[in-house]
């Protein structure tokens, strides 16, 4: 027999089945209390109202929890790609230069126009730079610099031709586009990544040297050597030799030298005879420095030329004449090297230096000429002497043939003799 309260008892535990299964929400609730509504009729039966609508409600409330379950698995799955995505392109922000991971480059404020600097522009900068610990190692405010010519790290000059005049941009640079194994005592430790923050004011191209007042010539040019000098002391010699050529530019950019002439007036650009002659004598420094970066790379022709340079305008230049025996030592013409050195002892008769590298020419020099000496001795057939015989190989003497020789020339004597009387 149909058992209301037996239907009754079987649709809650059914309920509460979906309930466990299912996390509990409004809907499930709202199906609770609207299970079947049971009615008793009096004597007669029972009938049970919306039966089918319960099963219906059920299979709709199924449905939207795997729905809702399906969502959060996407979501999930989104949330995961969008942080894979955002990586990737927070990795995109970074320019790998070099493409070796030494050089990277990364815009933190965009240009409003696309004008880029080019080699040997002049360009405007603010810079800063720190360790990766954010110790500040250097800051400058409206730094001029001329790109291409060594004037800051190797990292900087080719960065910069990279960024647009007014964009912002963060550098990455390695110890090989820095500072190096040496760092930079006291503040910057050895083989170390140093991190820039550059703002590119401005960018002009490099004006004509020729229409360059001579007192700008002249600082420029200095201000070049000094960067040269410092390559130098940091055996950077081929950044040196850039650096000392760039300056040369600017202290000597007339074939044939910087002159004044005779009843010309003088102008901003030509400067008067004072400055001509400082122009002059900072030229010669820049070519005893030159001299000595190319000596250190073995490149002793154009060594010799920088000399030469020199000794064309000062003759008695100590460090030239000094520079110059050096490089003929090394050329293996020893005789001019010493003749060289010997001028520059008379001219600084003190120099330690000169003096033992004079002495060390003189011993060699003199090898030399006992070799050439054995050499011509060999060619004439003069180099087997008494003393060039084994000492264990006796000399004999025969006596036999000496005899008879002698009593040869006696008879012959006695014959004559006889013969005339």
């Amino acid at each position: 027999m149909w058992n209301p309260k037996k239907m009754s008892a079987d649709m809650a535990n059914y309920t509460n089945c979906i309930s466990s299964i299912h996390s509990p929400n409004e809907e499930l609730k709202q199906l609770e209390n609207s299970g079947p509504s049971v009615t008793e009729q009096s004597g007669s039966g029972v009938v049970v109202e919306n039966d089918s609508n319960l099963e219906a409600n059920l299979s709709e409330i199924e449905a939207e929890v795997s729905v809702s379950d399906n969502t959060q698995s996407t979501r999930s799955t989104n949330g995961d790609t969008h942080e894979s995505v955002d990586k990737g392109k927070e990795e995109e922000e970074w320019l790998d230069i070099l493409g070796s991971g030494q050089l990277k480059k990364k815009v933190l404020k965009r240009a409003e126009n696309g004008y880029r600097p080019q080699r040997s522009h002049i360009c405007e900068i603010n810079l800063q730079g720190s360790l990766p610990d954010g110790t500040i190692i250097d800051k400058h405010d409206h730094l001029s610099i001329q790109i291409g010519d060594a004037e800051v790290v190797q990292g900087l000059d080719l960065a910069l031709p990279l960024m647009d005049v007014g964009e912002v941009a963060l550098l990455e640079v390695g110890p090989r586009f820095a500072y190096g194994s040496q760092g930079r005592e006291p503040d910057i430790p050895c083989d170390v990544t140093v991190m820039y923050t550059v703002e590119l004011l401005s960018s002009e191209p490099e004006p004509e040297i020729e229409t360059l007042p001579t007192a700008t010539r002249r600082e420029t040019g200095c201000r070049k050597r000094e960067r040269g000098n410092w390559w130098y002391t940091r055996q950077e010699h081929t950044l040196a030799i850039q650096c000392y050529r760039r300056a040369l530019d600017y202290l000597d950019d007339i074939e044939g030298g910087i002159t004044l002439k005779s009843g010309e007036e003088d102008s901003s650009s030509q400067g008067t005879e004072q400055e001509l002659h400082e122009l002059l004598e900072d030229r010669l420094k820049v070519y005893n420095n030159l001299a000595a970066a190319q000596m250190k790379i073995k490149a002793y022709d154009a060594a010799l030329q920088s000399v030469e340079n020199v000794l064309r305008c000062h003759p008695n230049n100590v460090k030239a004449i000094f520079r110059k025996g050096k490089i003929l030592a090394a050329k293996g013409e020893n005789s001019s090297a010493v003749a060289a050195l010997r001028l520059a002892s008379q001219l600084e008769p003190n120099n330690s230096m000169i003096r033992q590298e004079l002495i060390r020419m003189l011993t060699l020099h003199k090898e030399d000429i006992q070799h050439e000496k054995n050499l011509y001795k060999k060619m004439l057939g003069q180099d087997k002497g008494p003393e060039n015989l084994p000492k264990d190989k006796k000399v004999v003497i025969p006596w036999g043939i000496l005899f008879g020789t002698l009593a040869v020339l006696v008879a012959g004597f006695m014959a004559y003799r006889y013969k005339l009387l």
